[in-house]
């Protein structure tokens, strides 16, 4: 897999559980589009709560090409978040965010079906966050 398949429209579905149980869905789709500088990650959907709220949700990421086949995850601000090792199929970064630990496990061993796992605790947040990418 290359840095350039990630381009173009994913759906998306996300399971977010809390310590406490508490689990939330969001469904909707992520658009990898290229920029200047590498790819423009725009994910929208509509996320709904335990107690069946519902939500727009979007975020924005930049991703850069690396040396090594290295990807760099940008914040929308420009800020660093985190990076991963695209020749590995299973590859792990982390992000401290004060006063939160934010570990991240992406698998890309069923390619083009992929997802990410991130892992936050800390005092502020305690969940796990599964997000199932498919074209």
């Amino acid at each position: 897999m290359r840095f350039t398949d990630f381009q173009g429209e994913w759906r998306i579905e996300r399971e977010i559980v809390e310590a406490g149980g508490a689990t939330h869905r969001l469904t909707g789709t992520a658009q990898f589009s290229p920029d200047p500088e590498g790819l423009l990650y725009r994910e929208d959907g509509v996320l709904v709560t335990d107690t069946g709220a519902s939500f727009a949700a979007s975020r924005v990421y930049h991703w850069r090409e690396a040396s090594s086949g290295r990807v760099q995850v940008l914040f929308e601000d420009g800020r660093d978040f985190h990076t991963f090792d695209l020749s590995e199929g299973r590859p792990e970064d982390q992000h401290w965010c004060d006063p939160d630990q934010y570990r991240v496990s992406y698998d890309f061993s069923a390619w083009p079906n992929w997802q990410s796992v991130w892992t936050v605790s800390g005092p502020r947040k305690d969940y796990r966050m599964v997000t199932r990418y498919q074209r």
